[in-house]
């Protein structure tokens, strides 16, 4: 029987070279964590999921919102639980889909592949998550 799920970890970015990669590797560190020690299953695929969608949302919020950006992962319930702080009040909204438009995609990306996703203001910004299955 697979133990408790490994505690929340919470990341400060600060926007600096390689923030982004440094991102996505918290989450492959934190996940693997979670399935080596924990015993919690999980695909391959879910691991790579959850690098794409760390990457989009935390890239979004370095290139719209002003200062620092907070990365907190979490497992419940068979879901990564991927939540993301920026100082920047205003929602993201996913555009009409235009194979012609470069860039811009990335929301639409997550929402592609996540079973759960929330936007809300903060008193300070706005919080995004985005909750995927462990498990295809």
């Amino acid at each position: 029987m697979a133990d408790a799920a490994p505690a929340d970890v919470t990341i400060a970015l600060d926007g600096a070279d390689g923030c982004i990669a440094d991102a996505r590797n918290q989450t492959s560190h934190f996940l693997t964590r979670a399935q080596s020690e924990h015993g919690l299953p999980m695909t391959a695929r879910a691991m790579e999921l959850a690098q794409l969608v760390v990457s989009e949302l935390v890239t979004n919020a370095l290139k719209y919102a002003p200062g620092p950006v907070l990365l907190r992962l979490g497992v419940a319930d068979g879901m990564v639980e991927i939540e993301v702080w920026d100082s920047d009040p205003t929602l993201p909204l996913a555009r009409a889909a235009d194979a012609g438009r470069v860039g811009q995609h990335g929301l639409e990306i997550v929402l592609a592949v996540v079973q759960g996703f929330e936007t809300r203001r903060e008193p300070v910004g706005k919080r995004i998550t985005a909750r995927l299955a462990l498990l295809d």
